[in-house]
């Protein structure tokens, strides 16, 4: 199968100019990468290669170091996340009832793997341990809605709610 491509960076100016503003108070900090990159996070929504390049730059360290700990960490993202993001539970009551089934259908329905955003930034896919909603396995959320007992067969029902949205 082949590679989607990143989507295309959009950041602003304003946004640049807040992170540079960030890490000139923060360079001589020790350990000043890791509140750059939840700063650059909290400001951008993930971590693109342009961010994390300034980021290198300006702490004069490696872009490789960068990515080793924009990767290594869970709490950071290289991908962007999508204006509905859905969490399909993978804890073991889940996964005994179903829950791999359900998030290999919204990969096929979305065009998507997880950790991946749709192309046109609606829905972002991500699996997750337990939700706490064991009794109503599987369990799949969309932002704060928490969807129980679903079939591979919702998922179109669901789905279209969000979409809807989106068009009204």
């Amino acid at each position: 199968m082949d590679k989607k491509p990143v989507p295309q960076f959009k950041g602003t100016k304003k946004q640049e100019q807040e992170l540079r503003e960030f890490i000139m108070s923060e360079k001589d900090e020790p350990g000043a990468l890791m509140p750059v990159l939840q700063k650059a996070q909290e400001i951008y929504g993930y971590l693109p290669i342009e961010v994390q390049t300034i980021i290198a730059d300006m702490l004069e360290i490696s872009l490789s170091e960068v990515y080793g700990v924009a990767t290594f960490y869970a709490q950071f993202s290289l991908y962007p996340k999508g204006e509905h993001r859905i969490s399909v539970c993978l804890g073991t009551a889940c996964y005994v009832k179903g829950a791999d089934k359900i998030l290999e259908a919204l990969e096929k329905r979305l065009e998507i793997k997880v950790g991946e955003c749709t192309r046109d930034g609606l829905f972002s896919l991500d699996a997750c341990r337990c939700v706490g909603a064991c009794g109503l396995a599987p369990v799949m959320m969309i932002d704060e809605d928490v969807y129980g007992r679903i079939t591979p067969d919702d998922i179109d029902g669901i789905l279209q709610k969000y979409e809807t949205k989106q068009k009204a």
